[in-house]
């Protein structure tokens, strides 16, 4: 059953976070991959069906933005002792596959996560130009078996608002995917 992402207050400051590229094998920071325009962090992994569905369209939405000053980054925090296919190599291949113009970091402690508040893959955060979190919640309304187009215009309206200096739209619809595959459940998480 898919889970919906919980809100993390808009305007809060994006916590930092320094975790491994399973591309690069180099360590990336926030403040590597922050930008002055507009920073869209998301919490992904390789074999969700809602991830799949949308990572097509994702990766046209990053190279379109990336032009325009829009930073990316990809996060992964599922075990990947219960769920293999999310691993460090197994995301490598899935990046290098799909050509993502943006790190994939893995978050093998799952404390960025935990600190982001994140649940569900895939789940969009945006932060503005300051690092305020300007934005949390969905790609678009596509989902696995809706038949509703990927087109990213949940994430893309956001991000053109910002780009033009506007306010971005109040009535933010939550991610929507498949749960994040924690270690510990939240409930004994200290």
């Amino acid at each position: 059953m898919p889970l919906a992402s919980t809100a993390l207050p808009l305007g809060t400051v994006a916590p930092n976070f320094a975790l491994l590229d399973t591309v690069s094998d180099q360590i990336v920071s926030l403040q590597d991959v922050a930008s002055n325009k507009a920073t869209v962090i998301m919490f992904l992994c390789n074999h969700c069906p809602y991830v799949q569905h949308i990572l097509t369209e994702l990766v046209q939405v990053a190279n379109e933005y990336q032009q325009k000053g829009v930073r990316f980054v990809g996060i992964s925090a599922n075990d990947a002792a219960n769920s293999p296919q999310d691993g460090p190599q197994q995301m490598r291949a899935l990046a290098k596959e799909k050509s993502f113009p943006f790190p994939y970091l893995y978050d093998q402690t799952q404390q960025v996560a935990r600190t982001y508040q994140a649940v569900c893959t895939p789940e969009f955060y945006v932060f503005d130009r300051n690092m305020r979190l300007a934005y949390h919640g969905q790609f678009d309304d596509a989902r696995p078996k809706n038949d509703v187009p990927v087109t990213g215009c949940d994430l893309r309206q956001v991000l053109d608002a910002l780009l033009a200096g506007q306010p971005v739209v109040a009535d933010q619809k939550p991610g929507i995917g498949c749960g994040i595959k924690w270690k510990t459940p939240l409930a004994e998480a200290g």
